[in-house]
């Protein structure tokens, strides 16, 4: 399995997002498409310059908005005091509203890129085997395969 993936993989959907203002606040924010399975509410993983933020999913009359985006998911949930890494990527890209930004939706509702129109990048292939760890470790040990229980113990003498 690849250990990157590129913003142009056919695994990868890519929506066009806009700088925006929200509110009374003059910090940008970006408006997502419609289009991105997204739920209000939501924290999901974003993707900036490479490296792995938290944003919460945030809803006004118009559509989803990303007001910022985080080091840690405890400061998404709690900005006040935390750096905005999603203000500060637009402010140094030197986006202002109406401007657009590209969006790659890499896992659907879990994770996202964000990028200039045009650029490519590239993304850490977080995918895994399917299953939990504790699923993975009972297939190892033989218990996942005997859902009774009652398997070839060597050490079982009844």
């Amino acid at each position: 399995m690849a250990d990157r993936i590129p913003s142009d993989h056919a695994s990868v959907r890519t929506e066009r997002a806009e700088v925006a203002r929200s509110g009374g606040t003059r910090r940008p924010c970006l408006r997502l498409p419609a289009d991105l399975d997204l739920e209000p509410g939501s924290f999901v993983r974003v993707v900036i310059d490479g490296e792995e933020r938290h944003a919460e999913v945030r809803e006004d009359r118009s559509g989803f908005l990303l007001r910022g985006a985080y080091d840690l998911k405890s400061e998404a949930r709690d900005p006040g005091r935390a750096e905005n890494r999603l203000v500060e990527w637009l402010q140094a890209q030197e986006r202002e509203p109406g401007d657009p930004v590209e969006v790659d939706e890499i896992d659907p509702g879990e994770r996202y890129g964000i990028r200039l129109p045009g650029e490519r990048t590239f993304y850490r292939d977080t995918s895994g085997p399917g299953g939990s760890l504790q699923d993975i470790a009972s297939d190892l040990d033989g218990e996942g395969s005997d859902p009774d229980g009652a398997g070839d113990d060597p050490f079982d003498l009844d």
